[in-house]
Protein backbone atom coordinates (compact mmCIF):
# COMPACT_ATOMS: atom_id res chain seq x y z
CA UNK A 1 0.00 0.00 0.00
CA UNK A 2 2.88 2.38 0.82
CA UNK A 3 4.38 1.86 -2.64
CA UNK A 4 1.04 2.64 -4.29
CA UNK A 5 0.67 5.79 -2.17
CA UNK A 6 4.12 6.98 -3.23
CA UNK A 7 3.28 6.43 -6.90
CA UNK A 8 0.02 8.35 -6.52
CA UNK A 9 1.79 11.25 -4.81
CA UNK A 10 4.48 11.28 -7.51
CA UNK A 11 1.90 11.34 -10.30
CA UNK A 12 0.04 14.17 -8.51
CA UNK A 13 3.25 16.17 -8.13
CA UNK A 14 4.07 15.79 -11.84
CA UNK A 15 0.55 16.91 -12.75
CA UNK A 16 0.80 20.00 -10.54
CA UNK A 17 4.20 20.96 -11.97
CA UNK A 18 2.99 20.43 -15.54
CA UNK A 19 -0.11 22.53 -14.96
CA UNK A 20 1.83 25.33 -13.31
CA UNK A 21 4.64 25.53 -15.91
CA UNK A 22 4.93 28.92 -17.59
CA UNK A 23 3.84 29.44 -21.18
CA UNK A 24 6.00 31.77 -23.25
CA UNK A 25 4.92 33.71 -26.32
CA UNK A 26 6.87 36.00 -28.62
CA UNK A 27 5.78 39.59 -28.03
CA UNK A 28 8.40 41.39 -30.06
CA UNK A 29 11.08 40.50 -32.61
CA UNK A 30 13.68 42.62 -34.36
CA UNK A 31 16.21 41.92 -37.05
CA UNK A 32 19.19 43.64 -38.59
CA UNK A 33 21.00 43.20 -41.88
CA UNK A 34 24.69 42.42 -41.41
CA UNK A 35 26.77 43.06 -44.50
CA UNK A 36 29.35 40.39 -45.27
CA UNK A 37 31.91 42.48 -47.12
CA UNK A 38 35.42 43.95 -46.85
CA UNK A 39 34.46 45.71 -43.61
CA UNK A 40 34.34 42.30 -41.88
CA UNK A 41 37.73 41.20 -43.20
CA UNK A 42 39.42 41.66 -39.82
CA UNK A 43 37.03 39.10 -38.31
CA UNK A 44 37.94 36.42 -40.83
CA UNK A 45 39.68 33.24 -39.73
CA UNK A 46 42.96 33.48 -41.65
CA UNK A 47 43.74 29.77 -41.33
CA UNK A 48 40.33 28.89 -42.73
CA UNK A 49 40.77 31.39 -45.55
CA UNK A 50 44.05 29.73 -46.48
CA UNK A 51 42.38 26.31 -46.39
CA UNK A 52 39.55 27.47 -48.65
CA UNK A 53 41.68 29.43 -51.11
CA UNK A 54 42.21 26.56 -53.63
CA UNK A 55 38.47 25.85 -53.64
CA UNK A 56 37.69 29.55 -54.10
CA UNK A 57 40.10 29.83 -57.01
CA UNK A 58 38.50 26.87 -58.75
CA UNK A 59 34.97 28.21 -58.23
CA UNK A 60 35.99 31.71 -59.37
CA UNK A 61 37.51 30.28 -62.53
CA UNK A 62 34.27 28.49 -63.39
CA UNK A 63 31.94 31.31 -62.32
CA UNK A 64 33.82 33.96 -64.30
CA UNK A 65 33.39 32.18 -67.64
CA UNK A 66 31.75 34.54 -70.15
CA UNK A 67 28.72 32.96 -71.82
CA UNK A 68 27.24 35.91 -73.65
CA UNK A 69 26.96 39.65 -74.20
CA UNK A 70 24.19 41.96 -72.99
CA UNK A 71 23.31 44.85 -75.28
CA UNK A 72 22.49 47.08 -72.30
CA UNK A 73 21.99 46.89 -68.56
CA UNK A 74 18.75 45.13 -67.66
CA UNK A 75 17.09 45.81 -64.32
CA UNK A 76 13.79 44.68 -62.78
CA UNK A 77 11.11 47.16 -61.81
CA UNK A 78 7.38 47.82 -62.24
CA UNK A 79 5.24 48.15 -64.26
CA UNK A 80 7.48 46.45 -66.84
CA UNK A 81 11.23 46.33 -67.25
CA UNK A 82 13.92 45.02 -69.55
CA UNK A 83 14.89 42.27 -67.11
CA UNK A 84 11.38 41.09 -66.21
CA UNK A 85 10.33 41.09 -69.88
CA UNK A 86 13.45 39.13 -70.82
CA UNK A 87 12.94 36.59 -68.03
CA UNK A 88 9.23 36.06 -68.67
CA UNK A 89 9.90 35.63 -72.39
CA UNK A 90 12.53 32.96 -71.66
CA UNK A 91 10.09 31.15 -69.35
CA UNK A 92 7.44 31.10 -72.08
CA UNK A 93 9.87 30.03 -74.80
CA UNK A 94 11.46 27.28 -72.69
CA UNK A 95 8.06 25.89 -71.68
CA UNK A 96 6.97 25.90 -75.32
CA UNK A 97 10.09 23.95 -76.28
CA UNK A 98 9.49 21.49 -73.43
CA UNK A 99 5.86 20.80 -74.37
CA UNK A 100 6.54 21.03 -78.10
CA UNK A 101 3.44 23.18 -78.37
CA UNK A 102 2.77 26.88 -77.74
CA UNK A 103 2.47 28.06 -74.15
CA UNK A 104 0.25 31.11 -73.71
CA UNK A 105 1.88 33.03 -70.88
CA UNK A 106 5.08 33.48 -68.90
CA UNK A 107 4.96 34.86 -65.34
CA UNK A 108 7.85 35.80 -63.04
CA UNK A 109 7.87 37.78 -59.80
CA UNK A 110 10.00 40.91 -59.70
CA UNK A 111 11.21 39.98 -56.22
CA UNK A 112 12.68 36.75 -57.55
CA UNK A 113 15.10 38.61 -59.84
CA UNK A 114 17.85 39.29 -57.33
CA UNK A 115 20.26 41.42 -59.33
CA UNK A 116 20.64 43.15 -62.69
CA UNK A 117 22.33 41.95 -65.84
CA UNK A 118 24.92 44.61 -66.64
CA UNK A 119 25.79 45.67 -70.17
CA UNK A 120 28.69 43.73 -71.68
CA UNK A 121 29.95 40.35 -70.56
CA UNK A 122 27.45 37.94 -69.04
CA UNK A 123 29.20 35.40 -66.84
CA UNK A 124 27.95 32.26 -65.15
CA UNK A 125 28.28 34.20 -61.89
CA UNK A 126 25.84 36.82 -63.20
CA UNK A 127 23.14 34.20 -63.72
CA UNK A 128 23.78 32.58 -60.33
CA UNK A 129 23.44 35.98 -58.66
CA UNK A 130 20.28 36.71 -60.65
CA UNK A 131 18.74 33.35 -59.73
CA UNK A 132 20.35 32.05 -56.51
CA UNK A 133 17.43 29.73 -55.75
CA UNK A 134 16.79 26.11 -56.73
CA UNK A 135 13.44 26.95 -58.34
CA UNK A 136 12.21 24.84 -61.25
CA UNK A 137 10.20 25.59 -64.36
CA UNK A 138 6.55 24.62 -63.98
CA UNK A 139 3.75 24.67 -66.55
CA UNK A 140 0.20 24.98 -65.32
CA UNK A 141 -3.24 25.51 -66.80
CA UNK A 142 -5.42 28.19 -65.23
CA UNK A 143 -8.99 29.23 -66.03
CA UNK A 144 -9.48 32.71 -67.38
CA UNK A 145 -11.49 33.94 -64.41
CA UNK A 146 -8.64 33.03 -62.04
CA UNK A 147 -6.13 34.60 -64.42
CA UNK A 148 -8.16 37.80 -64.37
CA UNK A 149 -8.07 37.79 -60.55
CA UNK A 150 -4.29 37.36 -60.68
CA UNK A 151 -3.86 40.23 -63.11
CA UNK A 152 -6.04 42.43 -60.89
CA UNK A 153 -3.56 41.69 -58.11
CA UNK A 154 -0.69 42.61 -60.44
CA UNK A 155 -2.43 45.92 -61.09
CA UNK A 156 -2.68 46.65 -57.37
CA UNK A 157 1.04 46.08 -56.82
CA UNK A 158 1.99 48.06 -59.93
CA UNK A 159 2.96 45.16 -62.22
CA UNK A 160 4.94 41.91 -62.36
CA UNK A 161 6.95 40.11 -65.04
CA UNK A 162 4.71 38.81 -67.81
CA UNK A 163 4.97 37.46 -71.34
CA UNK A 164 2.09 36.88 -73.76
CA UNK A 165 -0.04 39.37 -71.84
CA UNK A 166 -0.89 42.97 -72.57
CA UNK A 167 -2.83 45.07 -70.10
CA UNK A 168 -3.31 48.58 -68.83
CA UNK A 169 -3.32 49.58 -65.17
CA UNK A 170 -5.89 52.29 -64.49
CA UNK A 171 -7.00 53.22 -60.96
CA UNK A 172 -5.21 50.13 -59.63
CA UNK A 173 -7.26 47.87 -61.91
CA UNK A 174 -6.20 45.77 -64.90
CA UNK A 175 -8.17 46.72 -68.01
CA UNK A 176 -7.91 46.03 -71.75
CA UNK A 177 -6.39 42.61 -71.02
CA UNK A 178 -5.36 40.52 -74.02
CA UNK A 179 -3.60 37.18 -74.22
CA UNK A 180 -1.51 36.89 -77.38
CA UNK A 181 -3.71 39.47 -79.07
CA UNK A 182 -7.06 38.00 -77.99
CA UNK A 183 -9.33 39.37 -75.27
CA UNK A 184 -9.14 37.44 -72.00
CA UNK A 185 -11.80 34.71 -71.94
CA UNK A 186 -13.03 33.91 -68.41
CA UNK A 187 -13.94 30.34 -69.42
CA UNK A 188 -10.80 29.44 -71.34
CA UNK A 189 -7.89 27.42 -69.97
CA UNK A 190 -4.57 29.21 -70.37
CA UNK A 191 -1.17 27.54 -70.18
CA UNK A 192 1.30 29.41 -67.98
CA UNK A 193 5.05 29.01 -67.61
CA UNK A 194 6.24 29.97 -64.13
CA UNK A 195 8.32 28.54 -61.30
CA UNK A 196 7.42 26.07 -58.58
CA UNK A 197 7.53 28.76 -55.89
CA UNK A 198 4.82 30.84 -57.56
CA UNK A 199 2.89 27.73 -58.63
CA UNK A 200 2.47 27.03 -54.92
CA UNK A 201 0.58 30.30 -54.55
CA UNK A 202 3.47 32.12 -52.90
CA UNK A 203 4.29 35.83 -53.13
CA UNK A 204 0.54 36.46 -52.74
CA UNK A 205 -0.18 34.81 -56.12
CA UNK A 206 -2.69 32.37 -54.67
CA UNK A 207 -4.59 32.07 -57.96
CA UNK A 208 -1.66 30.18 -59.50
CA UNK A 209 -2.24 27.38 -57.00
CA UNK A 210 -5.82 27.02 -58.29
CA UNK A 211 -4.66 25.38 -61.52
CA UNK A 212 -6.60 22.75 -63.41
CA UNK A 213 -3.46 20.89 -64.43
CA UNK A 214 0.25 21.13 -63.63
CA UNK A 215 3.43 19.76 -65.21
CA UNK A 216 6.69 19.77 -63.28
CA UNK A 217 9.48 19.92 -65.86
CA UNK A 218 12.36 19.28 -63.45
CA UNK A 219 14.31 22.05 -65.23
CA UNK A 220 16.11 24.44 -62.90
CA UNK A 221 15.28 28.04 -63.78
CA UNK A 222 18.95 28.94 -63.44
CA UNK A 223 19.95 26.26 -65.93
CA UNK A 224 17.15 27.35 -68.24
CA UNK A 225 18.57 30.89 -68.32
CA UNK A 226 22.15 29.66 -68.73
CA UNK A 227 21.17 27.42 -71.64
CA UNK A 228 19.20 30.19 -73.35
CA UNK A 229 22.10 32.66 -73.15
CA UNK A 230 24.62 30.07 -74.34
CA UNK A 231 22.42 29.02 -77.27
CA UNK A 232 21.85 32.60 -78.35
CA UNK A 233 25.59 33.23 -78.17
CA UNK A 234 26.29 30.20 -80.36
CA UNK A 235 23.92 31.69 -82.93
CA UNK A 236 25.87 34.93 -82.84
CA UNK A 237 23.14 36.85 -81.06
CA UNK A 238 23.56 39.32 -78.22
CA UNK A 239 21.18 39.25 -75.26
CA UNK A 240 18.72 42.08 -75.36
CA UNK A 241 15.22 43.02 -74.30
CA UNK A 242 12.80 45.84 -74.94
CA UNK A 243 9.96 47.72 -73.32
CA UNK A 244 6.98 47.04 -75.56
CA UNK A 245 4.06 48.32 -73.52
CA UNK A 246 2.89 44.91 -72.34
CA UNK A 247 1.95 46.61 -69.08
CA UNK A 248 0.91 50.21 -69.58
CA UNK A 249 0.24 52.52 -66.65
CA UNK A 250 -2.27 55.34 -66.68
CA UNK A 251 -1.42 57.73 -63.79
Amino acid sequence: MKKQNILILLALAITIVACSSKQYTVTRATSAKIAIDASKEELADKNYETYLQPVKQKIDTEMNIVIGQAAETMKAHAPESLLSNFSADVYKLSATEYLKQPVDIGIVNLGGLRTEIPAGNITIRTVFELMPFENELVILWLKGDKLDELLQFFAKVGGEGVSGIRMTIANNKAVDITINGQALDADKLYSIATNDYLAGGNDKMGQLAMYEKRVNTGIKVRNMLLDYIKNQTKKGNIIQSKLDGRIALIP
